[in-house]
């Protein structure tokens, strides 16, 4: 089992997905992107970001939210959102735990929030008045804590 694994709902730029997939390889997440996405996987943009990191990362893409959840679950669901009230720095990351993120720039819809596999929704913390972090670099705080967690082991 991979130590974490990283849910892209729906991601919209390539460059932060391929950030992500170079997340996922050297850090041994799991990566998983659920469709629509606002790109093709063969993008020069997303490629380019991931280096040469695609074949070391462990990437799949699912049709919906629901072929998602048939993958990853049983499992803690961590959904980063600005509008949770939660810090991420205050789970007890479990290794298998599902960080689940939005697209930017609209974030995670309500719905998806609302889901019944979604344990809690974190925040992690910002100035005021600031909308939201680069979907990329969010996802890299939230893993590197939760790795961090467990003396960065896989």
């Amino acid at each position: 089992m991979a130590v974490f694994r990283i849910v892209y709902f729906q991601p919209r730029i390539p460059p932060n997905t391929g950030n992500a997939i170079r997340l996922a390889a050297v850090t041994g997440c799991e990566l998983h992107l659920v469709e629509p996405l606002g790109f093709d996987l063969s993008d020069a943009q997303l490629r380019r970001a991931g280096l040469d990191y695609h074949d070391l990362a462990s990437l799949t893409v699912h049709q919906d939210l629901g072929a998602a959840w048939n993958a990853v679950l049983p499992a803690r669901v961590f959904a980063f959102t600005s509008h949770a009230v939660r810090s991420y720095a205050d789970v007890a990351y479990q290794p298998g735990d599902v960080l689940l993120f939005g697209p930017e720039p609209t974030g995670l819809p309500a719905e998806v929030l609302d889901d019944p596999h979604v344990t809690d929704a974190l925040q992690i913390p910002m100035q005021p008045a600031r909308r939201s972090l680069n979907l990329a670099n969010a996802t890299a705080i939230a893993v590197y804590e939760a790795w961090r967690q467990h003396d960065f082991r896989v």
